[in-house]
Formats: C-alpha cells, structure tokens, sequence
C-alpha cells in the first residue's frame, strides 16, 4: 500500500484520500497488486467511520477483502467493537455477517468471544443464520461466549436463539462434543446453565441436558467430577431438576438403580466435601480405556510408555539374570566342591538347573520381543524411521547376545534357534492369538447379550 494512502487511512484523512486519487485515479484499483492489506482495514481498526464510508463508496469490493492474518474488515470492526463501522460495512452487503476467515471464525465469534454485545445485537438481527455458524472447531458464538465468560453476550444470544426457534444450537457440540451446557457445568457458570435449563422448562424437549461429549461424561459428570467451593449445590439442583443424569445411569437405565436421590446427594462434592464413588469397581470403570471418549492419540502415547517400561525391565533382567553370573570358571566337578562345571560369564542358575533357565529366557524374551514390536507399531511413520529401526534391531541383537553368551553349553544350541527365530514370529503369532480370542469371546458376548435381554 502506498505510504501515503496508509496515513490517510490510518489518520482517517478524507481530504488527503481524494488528493491522493487526484493524483492517481486508480490508486485503489492497484492495491490488489502490491499490498495484501487495504485501507478498508486499517480504517476499521481505527474506527474511523467517515473514512470507511468514503472508501466504500469508491470501491466497495474492498469489504470482502482478507488480510494476511485472515481478518476482513468485518471482522476487525466486530472484535473492537466498532458498531458504526460494521453498520457501514452491512450497508455493502448483508453476507459479510457470515464471512468466514481465518479457521472459520465469523464476525459474530469474534464478537461474541469479546462480549461486543452491541454488535451481537446487529449481526443476528440482520443475520439470524449466523448464530449457526461454526469455527472449524465446530464451535458456535455461544460456545465462545460461554468459554470466555462473556454473560451478556451468552444472555443476548440465548435470547435471541429462543426467539428465533433456533434452539437446537442449544444441543451442537464442539470438537470435544461439549455442548453449552458441558461448558456452563464445567466453568460453573449457576447463571448461564439457569438460562439454558428455563429454555428446557419453557420448551419441552429443547435443551438435551443428558447429551455425552467424547470423553463420555454429561454436564452432571463434570459437576461431580470437577468440584469446587461455590455454586456446586446451585448447579446440581438446577441440573438434577431438569432430569440430568451421569453417563454411567444413561448407560444402565435399564437395569434397575440401587441408588437413591439421598444417596447422589451423599455423593455430590458439594454435599460430601470430595467425591465419592458409589460402587468400588467406578474408579476402576472409570479408568479403562473407552472408545469414542478416549483419543486414539493417548491411548498411543499410554501404549508406548508401558512398551518401553517393559522393553528397559526384559533388557535390564537379561543381563543381570537370576542369581547372577559365575564369577570364575570350573571345568570339572572336584572332590572339594559340590559346584557344577561352568565358565566365567554364564549363568549360575542355567548351570543348576538348565530347565530353569530356559524358562526364563523364553518368557523374558518374549517380553522383550513383543514390547519392541508394539513399538515398531506405535512408532510407524514416524520421522527419521530408518534410524529408529536401526535403533531397534542393533537393541534385540545386543540381547540376543547377551542371552547366548550367559547360556550353558547345555542349553546354547536352543537359546540361539528361539532367540534368533522369536522376532519373526512375534507378528504372527500376535495377529493369531488375537484372531482366535475374538472367536472365542464372540459366543460369551452374544450369551451375555442374550441374558441381559432375557431378563
């Protein structure tokens, strides 16, 4: 941009402008070819009206326009709170209340997120569909004005939403399968979660309360869950009195409660001071992977810490097996010591008992093989490979060594076939065993099925 035009718009020089096209007829026009920014923009962000009304005038295109940061004019108004300037900006074109930049975000998210409620107002009485527009994290302005706590930008739109008989934008979930509700219970916003409980009261079936996000818990889970000192008893109330209920009821609704309202009082940390878990088997329930709550990224992360704990304890126990190694060599039993004949180096236990020892080897080894499969697997496509898998075989074949090297001569021949042959057949065998478990446990789940149904 020109530097001149810059100052202009950045002063909000009118007269200047018009001197400058004096100048050059088509400054404007030019623009599009040495700036990716425009007067538009640095205009909206000072809020000078007069200047974004006259440049408008000339070029009103320049209303649509990004800059490089991915914001519109629209959206550089909206977040500042500049309402004079978006209502110039609507004059050009009702669309650019839903013109999305940068990761989806609206005009009216970035309003909403700073409780611009002026501009909220003006957005969604001349734009209602705008209220169900979401950021490319399935976010709605409702989802941002609850996040940020923005309470009269929330109450705006819920008000507005319920007049619009929109009210399943109520129910959308985010990303994280948070509906609003999620997020009210969560920041333990009593008055937020009233507003949208009344809208349930008001219209039946409106608001689900009962809606799971992905880490399988309701709004009520995360009251249980997440306590705090204030506001707790407020939402719980609020909350149990609109038919809320944790995942785990939802889950089992049919299968006949033991537990009374009494004793879920007893259990809410408002009531009890901390949670307490009804059922000895929850905390261990609650902590078993789950699909569809539960990322597959964690569960890949948890899988290649526990691979590597077992891979470190395998390699450790193999150098140092079972009561040690012999310190001296014997080549023959003598009538002084009751010792077998054994060389420096090997196993003191695999001389006694070569059973024994090769017990521990085969189950060491396969811990060892497996647990650096699994992380073959967890690790694949991973950069630098080619070096990881250098990583891992140059490790199995320290190991291989090391097992052969302890062995007894009564047991090396065996300990050099499993070992060297155990790293090609660990894939298979995995891929079987799974197979033939999933086949055996296919008639118990359908049995269970059956049972469950029957009675």
């Amino acid at each position: 941009m020109d530097q001149r035009l810059f100052e202009a718009s950045q002063s909000g020089n009118i007269q200047l402008l018009h001197q400058l096209l004096a100048e050059n007829p088509l400054l404007l026009h030019s623009l599009a070819l040495d700036s990716a920014e425009n007067p538009v923009h640095v205009a909206s962000l000072a809020d000078h009206v007069g200047f974004v009304k006259e440049i408008l005038r000339l070029k009103p295109a320049l209303a649509k326009e990004m800059n490089p940061d991915g914001f519109s004019p629209m959206h550089i108004a909206s977040a500042n709170g500049y309402l004079e300037v978006v209502g110039e900006l609507l004059k050009v074109d009702l669309r650019l209340c839903r013109l999305k930049g940068r990761d989806q975000w609206t005009p009216l998210h970035h309003a909403a997120r700073r409780g611009r409620v002026d501009i909220v107002r003006e957005i969604v009485l001349v734009c209602p569909e705008s209220v169900e527009d979401v950021t490319i994290q399935g976010e709605t302005a409702l989802h941002l004005a609850v996040k940020n706590s923005q309470f009269e930008a929330v109450e705006v739109l819920v008000k507005s939403v319920t007049e619009m008989r929109k009210v399943n934008i109520l129910n959308l979930k985010d990303k994280h399968g948070n509906t609003v509700l999620h997020l009210a219970t969560w920041r333990k916003q009593h008055q937020v979660v009233e507003w949208l409980i009344g809208i349930g009261t008001s219209t039946p079936g409106a608001m689900e309360v009962n809606k799971v996000n992905q880490s399988g818990l309701t709004a009520l889970d995360l009251l249980l869950i997440f306590p705090s000192e204030a506001g707790d008893r407020e939402i719980y109330d609020t909350l149990r009195g609109a038919g809320a209920l944790r995942a785990q009821d939802i889950v089992h609704s049919a299968v006949p409660s033991f537990d009374s309202d009494n004793q879920t009082l007893l259990n809410c940390p408002v009531a009890a001071g901390t949670h307490q878990l009804q059922h000895p088997n929850d905390f261990i329930e609650y902590f078993k992977f789950k699909k569809g709550r539960d990322s597959p990224s964690d569960a890949r992360t948890a899988l290649l810490i526990v691979a590597v704990l077992v891979t470190t304890a395998t390699f450790q126990v193999g150098l140092s097996p079972p009561t040690g190694v012999w310190q001296d060599s014997e080549p023959k039993k003598n009538g002084t010591s009751s010792d077998p004949a054994h060389k420096a180096g090997t196993s003191i236990m695999g001389s006694y008992s070569a059973t024994a020892f090769v017990f521990f080897v085969v189950f060491n080894s396969i811990g060892f093989s497996v647990s650096l499969y699994m992380i073959n697997i967890l690790t694949s496509k991973f950069p630098l490979q080619l070096e990881l898998q250098i990583c891992i075989t140059a490790m199995y074949c320290t190991y291989n060594t090391a097992m052969i090297n302890i062995a007894p001569d009564n047991t090396i021949v065996f300990i050099i076939v499993f070992t060297s042959v155990l790293p090609a057949v660990v894939p298979f065998a995995a891929k079987s065993v799974r197979q033939l478990v999933m086949r055996l446990g296919e008639p118990l789940v359908n049995s269970a099925r059956r049972f469950i149904h029957s009675n």
